[in-house]
Order: structure tokens, then sequence, then C-alpha cells
């Protein structure tokens, strides 16, 4: 049983990964957007749609200096100065990811929901499933902390300046690099930003959907099927999408920032977690934490969606083994 719920959370969640993918990347560009180690570019705006203006042009061009810069327009500027490709830069390492650090979570919790679901009423109370999701999560990340990092880097490669972009091959490259340049102890620089990211959403994520899926069937409003599911998990996705951007935040920012081969040192941007969090604060405004929250609710949208649809699909799939 408890194999076949890593399993189950395994496929579910490389399906949800790799197909959300381009949205996760533009997230981690807007997050980094503002930090002032990124290339000089023209950043394509759009337009706004009541806009009078004699040009009939749909966009508008400003160069160098962009203070605020939405999701389509970085998304468009994206594809227009790397390629269509570059929205899917880093898939490798969502792909190990995935498969290390959403496999653990999903399979931890549903082996704890299981083990802690009173047997007579068949129930399990929210918060133990907050608990479920909070070891489920945490062991999680510390899994796949090495395959988080170089994803992260991968996805912010090409806003850097040329001569400064890494120019990963792929995962492996990425991981193996970081190792010989920077020391084994790099490959989980940010694990404690990144556990408690985890921790935050798998509890709010896999804990909501659960709680939301029980109270729609209880209700009555909708049959346990299809059209709950997709309404419970979208929910589940907006809840931890607000719970853990400014973590988030922090955390893409300390796993990108370059250091010398002992980890850290006068060359080190954020000296930690707290101290990238209040430079960020004081240099961008507080609402800095929320940076690229649009797209982290656009993506954790989707991925919920497709993760507990494919879920319950391949749940089903396996019943019988």
């Amino acid at each position: 049983m408890g194999v076949k719920s890593f399993v189950e959370g395994g496929i579910a969640s490389v399906v949800a990964g790799c197909s959300t993918h381009p949205l996760d990347l533009i997230k981690v560009r807007l997050q980094l957007h503002g930090e002032a180690s990124a290339a000089p570019s023209t950043v394509t705006l759009l337009r706004p749609a009541l806009a009078f203006h004699n040009s009939p042009s749909a966009f508008l061009n400003t160069t160098t200096s962009v203070p605020k810069i939405g999701p389509i327009s970085l998304g468009i500027n994206l594809v227009k100065t790397e390629g269509p490709a570059a929205l899917f830069s880093g898939v490798s390492a969502t792909l190990l990811r995935q498969t290390l650090y959403s496999t653990t979570r999903m399979g931890l919790y549903e082996v704890l929901k299981n083990r802690w679901t009173d047997p007579e009423s068949g129930k399990l109370s929210l918060p133990r499933k907050i608990a479920a999701g909070l070891v489920g999560g945490g062991i999680g990340a510390a899994v796949g902390n090495p395959a988080d990092v170089a994803m992260v880097r991968m996805q912010a490669d090409g806003r850097l300046p040329v001569a400064e972009r890494r120019s990963y091959a792929g995962v492996g490259d990425a991981i193996k690099t970081m190792a010989r340049q920077e020391g084994v102890a790099s490959l989980w620089r940010g694990s404690a930003l990144t556990i408690n990211r985890a921790m935050i959403v798998t509890a709010a994520q896999l804990a909501s959907y659960d709680q939301f899926k029980e109270g729609i069937v209880e209700s009555g409003v909708m049959r346990d099927g299809l059209g709950t599911h997709v309404v419970a998990s979208f929910a589940a996705g907006i809840v931890a999408a607000v719970a853990s951007n400014p973590v988030d935040v922090v955390k893409t920012r300390v796993m990108n920032m370059k250091v010398d081969a002992r980890g850290g040192g006068e060359g080190a941007k954020y000296k930690g977690a707290w101290d990238c969090a209040v430079k960020t604060v004081r240099a961008e405004g507080p609402m800095a934490l929320y940076k690229g929250f649009v797209p982290t609710v656009c993506r954790q949208g989707p991925f919920t969606v497709v993760l507990f649809v494919t879920l319950e699909q391949v749940k089903k799939l396996l019943r019988d083994f």
C-alpha cells in the first residue's frame, strides 16, 4: 500500500510539473526581476486596452530600466529574445525535482493519512491532515533540494549577461558543475527555505484539497467525480499560492545567487534567508515578496488541477494492484 502511494503520487507529479513548466519559469523570472545583476535589455510592454496613441502598434517598448513588468509582457519578451524553446529551460531539472521531491511528499502524505485515519469513522481531522502535509513536505524537500537549485538556476540563466551565464547542458551537468565549483554543500543552498516552503505548500495544497473535496461531497453540491476534483484542486492551488509566495521569492533569490567555492564569503549577495528578505523589502518594498504572484496562481491552479485529476485517475487504474 505504501509503495503504491509513492508510485501514484510520482506519476501525477511528473505529469503536472512538466505540463506547467513554462508558467513556473515565468514566475521565477518575475521573482528575480528587480535584482541589480540582471542584464539590461529591451522589454516589450503591452499597451493598455483603452490607451489612445497615434501609433497603430499594439506594444510599447521601453529599454533597460523597467520598474514593473507583468507575466504576459515578460513571456512575450522571453520568446522574442531567447526563442520559444526558452519556455522549457530547466525542464530536465523539473522532471528530476518532481521525481524526488513530489513523489516523496505525496507518498508520505498518503501513508500518514491512512495511518492516522480514525478506523471507526473513516475520517481524518484537518489538523492531522496539515501535520501529514508538514511532515511529507519537509522530508520531500530535503530529498529534492539539489534538483530544485538546478531548476532555479537553469530557469534564470537567460536573464543574466551572456558572459555570466552558466549554460548548463542539463540537470546532471548543473549538479556536477555546482558540486565541483562551489562545493557539495551548494546543492543544499537554501534548503531551510525549501523545506519551509515545501511544508507550507504541501500542508496547504494536500490538506485543503482533501478538506474541500470532502466538504463538496458531504454537502451534496456535487458528486465525487471529475467536476469535484477540478473545483477542489483549483481552490487548493490558490490557498497554496497565497501561503507560500513570500517564502518562494526569498528561496528563488538565495538559490540563484553566485558564491565562491567555499559556499559564501564576502562575494555572497545575501547572508541568508532573513538577510535576503530584509534587503528585498528595503530595496523594492514589501509587495516585492509577492512578486510573481499572478503567475504563481496561474501555475499553482493548473498544476494542482492536473496533479489531483491525474492522481485520481491513476488511483482508479491501480486500484486492483
